[in-house]
């Protein structure tokens, strides 16, 4: 009777936690499950929203001979490897430096976040047409004290480069959630460091980073899943340096110039909402899925192994 008793409560208690868990798991179900298992369904056809043709493993085969494919993959991770870092870098050198700041310090807050605050569209005109060699102030002002910019987004080999620095001028994000890190760490540890003679590097090294390393990983981690994400600011100085800026970035093939800004979404979005090769699309999706979640477990295992030794 007891033992009956005792199943019916751990019944119960599961349809308890089983119905507070409902909505989690049916926003899982539809919104993750069954698209990805669409996917993978869809990666095995040749799709064009009209027609559905089986044809095995050929649009996975198909990846490893395309060239653009190669070519966004190459673009994205030089953004992932570079982008990422120096974002991360630079926001902390920002937060350091507004930690030290005595008076204007909310005004210079309020400065360095604004540009993340702009729409992503209207914030990459506005930076390609500043730094347009014809132009814009920028490069003007700087040809007038005898330095010679390049044409950031005319010149394949300054594509790339030019797109890092939109993203360090719109830093505000990483800024703002690595200075709330900073002004958390204890005053007391930097006291008791001093005390001990250990100078500011060695503050740095020993207190500050070990205390703010779980948001220097949300940081790494979330820039690195929005890197290989990367479309919007790419397709839109792509077209505004050709002077396409008022048309639907559909309109034109992505890349320019010479594919120096082709970035793997956009291929993916070439593929299947332009060129309607859903089934490949699909690949394109399957591979992208995959590479964000290798990243991020090889961050997550570098950053416990970072924990440990510290």
């Amino acid at each position: 009777m007891a033992l009956a008793a005792l199943n019916h409560s751990r019944g119960r208690h599961r349809l308890r936690v089983l119905a507070f868990m409902s909505p989690w798991l049916i926003g899982f179900a539809f919104f993750f499950a069954y698209p990805l298992a669409a996917t993978v369904y869809f990666s095995f056809y040749r799709y064009n929203l009209f027609q559905l043709r089986p044809v095995g493993l050929t649009n996975y085969r198909f990846l490893f001979k395309d060239p653009y494919a190669w070519k966004a993959i190459k673009n994205t991770l030089w953004l992932v490897v570079v982008m990422v870092p120096l974002r991360v870098l630079f926001g902390l050198g920002l937060a350091q430096l507004l930690t030290r700041v005595r008076r204007g310090g909310n005004l210079l807050r309020s400065i360095f976040y604004l540009p993340f605050l702009i729409p992503p569209v209207a914030a990459t005109v506005a930076f390609v047409f500043v730094v347009n060699p014809g132009t814009g102030p920028v490069n003007g002002i700087a040809a007038k004290v005898g330095i010679h910019l390049p044409d950031w987004f005319n010149d394949p080999a300054w594509t790339k480069p030019g797109l890092t620095l939109l993203a360090l001028w719109g830093i505000g994000d990483v800024m703002i959630i690595l200075l709330a890190a900073l002004l958390d760490v204890p005053k007391t540890l930097y006291e008791a460091a001093a005390i001990d003679g250990a100078n500011a590097w060695q503050q740095f090294r020993r207190i500050t980073l070990p205390t703010i390393s779980p948001v220097l990983m949300f940081s790494v981690v979330t820039g690195v899943i929005q890197t290989l994400q990367y479309f919007t600011q790419a397709m839109v100085a792509a077209n505004a340096s050709q002077g396409n800026a008022d048309q639907a970035g559909t309109t034109t093939a992505p890349g320019y110039p010479d594919g120096a800004s082709l970035t793997f979404p956009q291929d993916l979005y070439n593929e299947g909402f332009q060129q309607f090769n859903m089934g490949y699309a699909c690949v394109l999706a399957l591979v992208l899925f995959a590479v964000a979640m290798v990243f991020t477990l090889i961050l997550l295992r570098r950053f416990h192994a970072f924990a440990d030794d510290d």
